[in-house]
């Protein structure tokens, strides 16, 4: 299993940067490329399973943009509430899955209402994370409160069970969210540096990811280590680095 965990893998969402397809920085498209397989059968997990139309319009968006690199595709399915009835076996028909961005929690509602971490953890593929799809993608998921009222429901669950496809919590879009204001607070300075104290978040900038390759795990591109209330930068763009390195990686 190859596990590719992207903040966005088409470029920043906030457009500070033109991308036309797949992100082609910090080696993406080449590390991509290394693990594809001709004909790859491909399926997209909704973020939103009652999302019907914004879910096929997912699908085609992602078929488009890896046959325009020359990814070969020979199939590309959706899973949601039309078709959530399925096994392991069925999923090891696939070649690649990517799991959809969208809201944290109704994604991790959907994925624990499918069973999918019993169902993927045998998955001898590519998988694709896009934004919550990584974040979702942790064994003990962060829900970073992002919607109005989640920063101050005392009922809003921060901590939920994930995939197990990785030990990290995933921040994405840290250059676009790092200035946020959410219910009179600062996202990072008054919410997420204080669920930070005996945790370790990574944050992700839109073309930077985590590569996980039989359980080894390498961060490409620029990405900052939320930890203990404080952050810092732990890699670069364009540079690598192999998170067991990290002090306290466990």
């Amino acid at each position: 299993m190859t596990i590719f965990l992207t903040s966005s893998p088409t470029g920043p969402l906030d457009n500070s940067r033109k991308v036309d397809g797949l992100d082609p920085k910090n080696h993406f498209i080449d590390e991509l490329r290394k693990n594809w397989k001709s004909n790859s059968k491909c399926c997209i997990i909704a973020s939103d399973p009652n999302s019907y139309q914004r879910n096929d319009e997912m699908s085609n968006f992602f078929k488009s943009v890896f046959v325009n690199e020359q990814l070969s595709v020979a199939s590309f399915s959706v899973i949601d509430n039309r078709n959530k009835n399925f096994s392991s076996d069925d999923l090891k028909n696939f070649d690649v899955i990517l799991l959809s961005g969208g809201h944290v929690p109704t994604q991790n509602k959907f994925f624990q209402e499918i069973n999918l971490k019993d169902k993927i953890k045998n998955f001898d593929g590519i998988i694709i994370g896009i934004s919550a799809g990584s974040m979702n993608s942790a064994d003990m998921v962060y829900c970073q409160p992002e919607e109005a009222g989640e920063a101050v429901d005392p009922n809003f669950q921060r901590w939920i069970t994930g995939l197990n496809l990785t030990k990290w919590n995933i921040l994405p879009h840290y250059q676009m969210t790092k200035n946020n204001i959410l219910d009179g607070k600062k996202l990072f300075e008054d919410i997420t540096y204080l669920d930070s104290i005996d945790h370790q978040f990574l944050a992700l900038v839109d073309g930077s990811y985590l590569l996980v390759d039989n359980g080894h795990e390498i961060i490409y591109g620029e990405c900052y280590l939320i930890e203990n209330g404080q952050i810092r930068l732990i890699c670069h763009e364009n540079e690598t680095l192999d998170l067991d390195r990290l002090k306290n990686y466990s």
